[in-house]
Formats: C-alpha cells, structure tokens, sequence
C-alpha cells in the first residue's frame, strides 16, 4: 500500500538514500549533466534546487548549511564560485531532465540530467521572431521541436566523448600499472642474479682458500717428516767418528807399550 508515501524512497533506507542524492548532487555541479534513470533524476531535482537557491546568499552560515547537505569541500566551493553566480538571475527551475531511452539491461527508463545553465547547445538553436498570429503556432513548434533533438544529439555526442576519453585514461592507467608491474619484476630477477653471483664469486674464493691452505699444511707435513729424518741419518756418522777415535786410542797405547818395552830392553 502506498499510505504516507509522498516522495520516492528509491528502494533505499534513508542513510543509503541521502548519501547517494548527495553523491549525484556533487557530480551534477561538478561535471554540469549526469545520466540517471528517471526516478533518481526526479529525486535529485528535489533534492538539488534548494541548495542552488541557497548558494545565492555566499555567507558563512549558507555555506554551511549547504556543507551539512553535500559533504564535499570541493562541490561547495564549485557551487558558491561558478553555479551561483550564473543561475542569480533565474528564480527557479535550475535543472532540466532530457528522456534519453531504455537500459538494455532492465529497461529501465534512462535520462540526461543537466543544470540548465550550463548548456550552450539551446542558446544556439534558438532565433529571436517577432509575435505572430496563431498561424505561425505549429511552425513554431516544429522549429523547437527540431532545435531540441539536435541539442540532444549533441548532447548525446558530448557524452560518448567523454565515455571515450574516460575508457582511454582507465586504459592508460592499467597500462601504467603493467608496465610498474613488469619493471618491478624485472628489478627482482636482477636482484636475484646478482645474489646467485655474488653467492657463486664467494664459494670459488672459499675454495681457492681452502686450496691454498691444504697445499701450506702438507708443505709443513713434508718439512717436520724431512726434519725427523735428518738427525736419523747424522746418528750412525756420530757413531762411527767416535770408533775412529777409539781405535787411534788404541794404537797410541800400543804405541807407548812397545816404546817402554824398547827402553827397558836397552837398560
């Protein structure tokens, strides 16, 4: 039942809904026109002229009476510094909602939302003809009839060419991050060669040292075998000097005996 429903809750309790009006509301002053479906663009309207008619008083207390509404520095200082002063001159009716067809995914009603004095494509299509009598009536109308679906159109052109220059920079930027991507890789695999490197130069000079350092050892173990060896060798030399000198003891002795034997003889 519809009892008490005098505005549409868009399906959304009421923290989810005035986020998102807010949210559609700091777009639609920063980038002049959004596409929504009908409801939410009916919303938004409601939601959205009030505050631009605040933003015609630039005070203190208005700016933040519009804070409290949009929740975005930035939106508000786009609405006091260029939304306001061109809508001064209008007394209402800030927004203009253009039917632009179905969604192929629910068909669900879609539009173009746009602040009305942000569009220059109308101004263009409109002539200044001086008031004729009623006969002129249908003429006029086919004219604005067919000046509105070029504005349209145009529209419509803008809006694809900002989805394109949109789709390139998103493209741009996974581009951007590959690229990071594949330069961070590269740097870790060059890190890690190094690391290999450097770990491979380090076990060679370990063996080169270890090498070295067995040659010194066994040139030690050769020396202390060569130095037991040599007083082996000089043992039987000093045995053999000492019988030498044993022997010319002997013969002097006997050399003596016979002389006193000699002399004994003689006496």
């Amino acid at each position: 039942m519809r009892h008490g429903k005098r505005f549409n809750h868009l399906g959304r309790k009421t923290a989810h809904r005035r986020a998102m009006l807010a949210n559609m509301a700091c777009s639609l002053i920063e980038h002049k026109r959004i596409n929504t479906t009908v409801a939410k663009a009916k919303a938004l309207r409601q939601f959205v002229e009030p505050i631009i008619t605040r933003s015609k008083d630039d005070s203190t207390h208005s700016r933040r009476v519009v804070f409290r509404y949009l929740r975005s520095k930035h939106a508000v200082s786009e609405l006091f510094r260029n939304v306001a002063p061109a809508v001064s001159e209008r007394e209402g009716g800030y927004t203009r909602i253009i039917k632009t067809g179905f969604r192929p995914g629910d068909s669900a009603e879609m539009c173009l939302i746009e602040l009305v004095d942000f569009n220059g494509v109308y101004d263009l299509g409109k002539t200044k003809t001086k008031k004729r009598t009623r006969r002129g009536g249908a003429k006029k109308l086919e004219g604005a009839v067919a000046a509105t679906s070029e504005a349209v159109e145009e529209v419509l052109v803008v809006d694809e060419e900002t989805n394109k220059a949109e789709a390139t920079a998103e493209v741009d930027e996974e581009v951007l991050e590959v690229a990071a991507e594949a330069v961070e890789e590269k740097a870790e695999e060059l890190a890690e060669a190094s690391e290999e490197a450097t770990e491979e130069v380090i076990s060679e000079v370990e063996e080169e040292v270890a090498e070295v350092a067995a040659e010194a050892v066994e040139e030690e173990v050769a020396e202390a075998e060569a130095a037991e060896e040599a007083p082996v060798e000089e043992a039987p030399a000093e045995e053999a000097s000492a019988e030498e000198s044993e022997d010319t003891d002997g013969e002097e002795d006997s050399s003596d005996d016979d002389s006193n034997e000699e002399e004994k003889k003689e006496d």
